[in-house]
């Protein structure tokens, strides 16, 4: 299709249907709106990969491509961050006409209302002599207000050309967990694994923000995704080296954790179903840089052994005929075992506190989850078809097994 028009619906797609982004933000316990954004965000990445002069130049990166391209059950995010191979296109007026195609794009393919006069630039040269651009792309989506009175509902585009790619980018599969997701998929141009990973302990060592701290920490419990400490190690040292700063370490962060501290309630909670607690976070960053600086490795965690004839399930998405309602209660344990925390499980009429840890496929068919009761310690099933509710606890544990609950790898 040709990047053609001003953003105005003709014979395009129909949004999908409101109930659906509010059955989803029930189910996962967050805002309405959280939701909405975040399937904004997905057509948005499709637009600018399907726009011919983007496509090529901007590298998707930060916490919504973590999120987006490697890991589902992950926090919500906000924001695009790109990194341009072209620093031309740091430019207003080809921003505007690019940017104009893709909302003009997106609209008529989603049915999202993305008016190009809703677009705002803000292109200033940054603290090392460099362009670099903040914009925002105003959207109307299926539960936003129908008029301008309420005003438009805000994307915030992050450009730069100023940073080193030490990495081939990947080409990767846009997770977009919605009705109207189209047959071949999204696609987008990122951050390699390994890159995106390093970016974010130099962004904790620059800046020391919640978010750098969660996804630091959250990114090396996903212990059997973790890329060689040494490969890792080699890319934060050449992006510190660019930005002419230190390598981080825990003692170079702990000045600013009393203001990172006070800021955790008010910069994730709204981003996830529930707030892990900030000490739990700190206290793992001794660990987190041994391994980084060193290759100092924990003690692999054996497996809950496995019934008869099960199969681990490790999948981004469920088969079709498992129902809504259940694939959103698997999302929040799966949510919860990601950050180490109980889950409250109603099963057979009575709710029992559980350490969740593996996905099951029994060969008659059914999905069963295995645990461990808080209570008792002991290991136990549960179809996830007899699962009447679950919730997230701010119980951490420390796993006794491996976690299996999220993807093996990046996905």
């Amino acid at each position: 299709m040709a990047f053609v028009g001003t953003g105005a619906l003709d014979d395009g797609r129909a949004v999908i249907d409101k109930r659906e982004i509010l059955e989803t933000a029930s189910a996962l316990g967050l805002l309405p709106n959280v939701v909405e954004k975040d399937y904004v965000l997905g057509w948005l990445l499709a637009g600018i990969n399907a726009h011919p002069e983007l496509a090529v130049s901007w590298v998707f990166k930060g916490g919504t491509c973590l999120k987006k391209c490697y890991f589902e059950t992950y926090r919500f995010s906000e924001d695009l961050d790109f990194t341009l191979r072209d620093e031309r296109q740091i430019d207003e007026a080809f921003l505007r006409r690019a940017l104009s195609e893709v909302v003009s794009w997106v609209a008529e393919e989603s049915g999202i209302a993305l008016p190009s006069d809703q677009l705002r630039f803000d292109i200033y040269t940054n603290s090392r002599g460099r362009p670099s651009c903040q914009g925002r792309i105003g959207y109307r989506g299926p539960v936003s207000p129908s008029t301008a009175a309420g005003g438009w509902p805000k994307i915030k585009l992050d450009l730069t050309a100023d940073e080193r790619l030490v990495l081939p980018s990947a080409r990767r599969e846009v997770f977009h967990p919605y009705s109207d997701r189209p047959e071949d998929g999204m696609w987008v141009d990122c951050y390699a694994y390994e890159e995106a990973f390093g970016e974010k302990v130099r962004a904790l060592g620059e800046r020391t923000r919640p978010r750098d701290l969660y996804d630091v920490v959250n990114l090396y419990r996903h212990g059997d995704t973790r890329p060689p400490a040494s490969v890792l190690r080699d890319v934060l040292e050449r992006k510190c080296a660019f930005k002419g700063i230190a390598v981080p370490t825990v003692e170079s962060l702990e000045p600013h954790r009393a203001d990172l501290e006070s800021m955790w309630q008010s910069m994730l909670a709204h981003q996830l179903p529930v707030l892990p607690p900030v000490d739990d976070f700190w206290a793992a960053l001794p660990e987190v840089f041994a391994w980084i600086m060193d290759g100092a490795q924990t003690s692999q965690r054996a497996r809950i052994e496995p019934g008869a004839a099960e199969i681990t399930i490790r999948q981004r998405m469920l088969p079709p005929e498992v129902p809504l309602r259940a694939r959103a209660r698997l999302e929040i344990i799966r949510f919860a075992a990601a950050n180490q925390l109980c889950v409250d499980l109603t099963y057979d009429g009575s709710v029992r506190r559980i350490e969740p840890y593996s996905l099951r496929q029994t060969a008659a068919g059914n999905f069963v989850l295995h645990a461990i009761r808080v209570d008792s310690g002991e290991h136990r099933s549960y179809r996830v078809d007899r699962m009447q509710d679950a919730s997230v606890t701010r119980q951490s544990f420390r796993p006794q097994y491996l976690v299996e609950l999220t993807a093996e790898g990046p996905l």
